[in-house]
């Protein structure tokens, strides 16, 4: 029996992996053997196995993960990238780049809602309005160089006693 090869799946995959434990299940097959061969512990077996009978093939498809929903309605949101576009200046603030924490500000100020400016940067993002940068690491031989010693230093040497 083919056992599924360790490591993080996506979510098309988990649900591919689902359906065809799905079929094995209809066909027959034990819990004890779908979870050996699709790598899965027997209770996830079980689970499927239980959500297939109660309610049907369906039921094991994936679904939208809800989360918290928006504060912002999309009209808002769409608000949101006209004033990030119009600049800083326009919102009121001095200075001619946004920032995380003025972008927060400038958002409390037109719809009254506060977010954390780590927030307002991820919004900023899922409206296409910035890319995420990734801090720049200076290479370790950057930072720990050797320089020879001066030459007029005095020797010294350790008190061994």
């Amino acid at each position: 029996m083919d056992t599924a090869a360790p490591g993080l799946l996506n979510r098309d995959e988990m649900e591919s992996r689902r359906l065809l434990a799905a079929q094995d299940l209809q066909t027959g097959l034990s819990q004890s053997q779908v979870a050996r061969k699709f790598g899965v512990s027997r209770t996830t077996a079980s689970r499927w196995n239980h959500t297939l009978s109660g309610k049907g093939v369906e039921s094991l498809r994936k679904r939208r993960a809800p989360g918290r929903p928006s504060r912002l309605t999309a009209d808002q949101l769409k608000t949101v990238a006209e004033i990030y576009q119009a600049g800083p200046r326009a919102a009121g603030f001095v200075a001619d780049r946004w920032t995380t924490s003025r972008f927060a500000d400038a958002i409390f100020a037109q719809f009254g809602v506060r977010y954390d400016p780590d927030h307002a940067g991820r919004i900023m993002h899922r409206l296409g309005l910035r890319e995420r940068r990734r801090s720049q690491r200076v290479a370790p031989e950057v930072l720990y160089t050797f320089t020879a010693p001066a030459a007029d230093l005095p020797e010294v040497q350790a008190d061994v006693a």
